[in-house]
Parts: structure tokens; C-alpha cells; sequence
């Protein structure tokens, strides 16, 4: 895709989160916005997935010889289940359902809901590097030359399971995977360094012996690059810290923690939807 074709995906994704949080009064917006250029790049340009012979994407849970992708910081299901839909995992219509009763689309993914896309259960914390640190283990030794990435927050970075997976990783020299840190410096309580600052993640990170990179993750461009870069390591794990803006794309959301897990009323959204016009043959759900 062109750079302005998946920015106007990109558009499309933000329409579909607000309007999904809105709909049902629940939800996290702030870090779904600000991820959304990241995960546009990497479903429409970046991982290699398997597709049937008109483009459809072809989903098993034993993910051989594709890349793979974990979401760990499952609380911003939003943008995850719209770029999903819309890269035709799954119809673009069921995005009204969000955490709805009897919904594929619960507020954390879920597999016990056969939710095409989705490979685990997330949204306890700390959970997801374990978890794609195994997936980029398995297929180092089946020969399997794809690669696996995972996305986490920085207020996640507080949790322990994290450093274990972080020191793992390394000492199997799985440079089959790419972890990135949604660093957006906010969390549900504040800051993240008021509320357990981080300090150096960089260091930290190349002290377990990953190669450490940055990138601006609300520059699709520069997200495209830095993560096709990421794949010439072939013996250590990379860890992206990918700088983002909370509430990114909303002129009142960007920056303020408090968009974090809070929904936009009816006026707020009106004024969103205002700010995001649609692209020609893009359309709403």
C-alpha cells in the first residue's frame, strides 16, 4: 500500500474506535488511537500472512511459516478488533458488537471466543512477551524463517513476568522476534513516571542483551522502516520503544491520561468524527 492509502486506513480504524467505545460507554480510546498507525503498517505492509487466492486472510491457530503478532496490553482491543475487520479477518459490521453480551469482541480479546486474528487471551499485564518469546522460540527450532511480534505499554513495563521473558529471550537468540513499547508515558493513574517511573528502558533493555531501537509510531513511514529494519538481526531480539501520543488524531484526547479507559460522550464524539473526515471508498461500519 502507498503510504497515503494506509493513512487513510489509519482514519478509518480511529472513526471505527471512538464510535465503538461511544456506543457502549466503555472502553480504552487514548493508547488505541495512539497505536493505530502502528498496527495499520504492520497488517497492511509489514508482517507476511497467509491469504487465500483473492486476498482474504487465511487464519490457524498454529501460525506456521507466517509472521505472527501478540497483543499484550489487551485493554486496547478497539483498535486491534478495527484493523483486524478491516483487513478482512472478519466482517467490518461486527465492530458494532464491542463488549456487547454474547460478543466476539469483548473488552480484552479473548480465544475462548473463535475470534479469527486473535491468538491469546490478553489483558492481565505482563503476560504477552512470555508468550510470543516461546511462539519465536518454537519456530527457530522448526525452522520456520518467519517472524513473531509483540506490543506492550510502558505502565506495563512495571510488571515482573516481563523481566523474566526480557532475559529469555536473549540467552535463546531469538532475533525472530520484535518487541515494541508503546511509549506514550501514560497510564490509568497518571503518568507513568509518577506512578512508577520507568527510568531508562533503553539501557535496561540492552543490558539483557537486546538491540534497542526508537521509532515514531504515529509516523507510519518511519513505523514501516524501523520494523523492516528490525528483521536483519538474526541473533538477539529487538526491543522498539515506539514513541507515541495518547488520544492521537483527537485534538482534546492527545496527551491526557485521562482518555486512557474513558469514553467520549455524544457531543465528544461528534467533535472526533468532525476532526477524522472519511477518504474516498472508505467507509464507516
Amino acid at each position: 500500500m502507498e503510504i497515503e492509502q494506509l493513512e487513510n486506513t489509519a482514519t478509518a480504524v480511529r472513526r471505527d474506535i471512538l464510535r465503538m467505545v461511544a456506543a457502549v460507554n466503555s472502553g480504552h480510546p487514548g493508547g488505541s488511537l495512539g497505536c493505530t498507525d502502528f498496527l495499520v503498517a504492520l497488517y497492511f505492509e509489514v508482517m507476511n500472512l497467509k491469504k487465500d487466492a483473492d486476498g482474504t486472510p487465511i487464519f490457524d491457530m498454529d501460525g506456521r511459516d507466517e509472521d505472527l503478532f501478540f497483543l499484550s496490553n489487551g485493554h486496547i482491543s478497539p483498535v486491534f478488533y478495527s484493523v483486524l475487520a478491516r483487513a478482512g479477518y472478519f466482517p467490518i459490521a461486527e465492530l458494532a458488537t464491542f463488549r456487547k453480551l454474547d460478543s466476539r469482541l469483548q473488552g480484552h480479546p479473548t480465544t475462548a471466543e473463535h475470534l479469527p486474528g486473535i491468538r491469546i487471551a490478553s489483558g492481565s499485564l505482563g503476560q504477552g512477551l512470555s508468550v510470543a518469546s516461546g511462539a519465536a522460540y518454537s519456530k527457530k527450532l522448526n525452522g520456520d524463517k518467519s517472524h513473531v511480534y509483540v506490543l506492550m505499554g510502558d505502565g506495563e513495563q512495571q510488571e515482573g513476568q516481563v523481566w523474566e521473558a526480557a532475559q529469555f529471550a536473549p540467552n535463546k537468540k531469538l532475533g525472530n522476534l520484535t518487541a515494541i513499547i508503546d511509549l506514550n508515558h501514560a497510564q490509568i493513574d497518571g503518568t507513568t513516571d509518577n506512578v512508577n517511573s520507568n527510568r531508562d528502558l533503553a539501557a535496561k533493555y540492552r543490558a539483557f542483551g537486546w538491540f534497542v531501537d526508537e521509532m515514531e509510531g504515529n509516523d507510519i513511514a518511519d513505523v514501516i522502516r524501523t520494523l523492516k529494519k528490525a528483521q536483519e538481526n538474526p541473533e538477539v531480539p529487538t526491543m522498539i520503544l515506539m514513541h507515541t501520543e495518547m488520544g492521537f488524531g483527537v485534538e482534546y484526547m492527545v496527551g491526557n491520561y485521562k482518555w486512557h479507559g474513558t469514553a467520549p460522550n455524544a457531543d465528544q464524539l461528534t467533535q472526533a468524527l468532525n476532526g477524522l473526515p472519511l477518504s474516498i471508498g472508505v467507509t464507516d461500519y
